[in-house]
């Protein structure tokens, strides 16, 4: 994750009309929802950025986490039909909940490589808790568990030989 100094090197996020559109209904909603001032001040802000076209680095985890709602809730397809989803996402790949994932898929694909070119010899998935999960895959002498949770996706386990 960005520290505050790396965030203030960031250049802010811009956005398209598509994702602007999309954006300030749910922040409306959002908004609404959220009575207290201290916690509304951010979001108000972040509003005016949207509506702005031009969200600045220090608003970007925000946008992430409205952006993640919208895209795991299944409301800006619902609202706004599959582009805006889709420009949805692109713009949630930018935030720093984005870019985490981005890595973590990274990070996973990298540990899956000794797999590649392996007779499949079995496959099992399993339930860790509500919302977790894991996916066991041997194959030829290694054997690979990815978790599957709220937080993303990484290996678990990884055993060779």
């Amino acid at each position: 994750m960005s520290t505050g100094a790396n965030i203030a090197a960031e250049p802010a996020l811009a956005l398209d009309a598509t994702q602007r559109a999309a954006l300030l209904p749910q922040l409306d909603a959002f908004l609404s929802a959220v009575g207290d001032p201290t916690a509304r001040a951010p979001y108000e802000a972040l509003r005016a950025a949207v509506a702005d076209r031009e969200v600045p680095a220090e608003l970007s985890a925000r946008l992430g986490a409205i952006l993640e709602l919208a895209l795991t809730s299944g409301r800006a397809r619902a609202a706004h039909g599959p582009g805006a989803e889709l420009a949805l996402w692109s713009l949630f790949q930018k935030t720093p909940r984005g870019r985490e994932i981005s890595a973590s898929i990274g990070a996973l694909n990298a540990a899956l490589a000794p797999l590649a070119g392996r007779t499949l010899e079995a496959v099992a998935a399993i339930a860790r808790g509500p919302g977790a999960y894991a996916l066991t895959i041997s194959a030829e002498g290694v054997q690979a568990t990815i978790r599957f949770d709220p937080s993303g996706v990484r290996i678990e386990n990884l055993e060779i030989g």
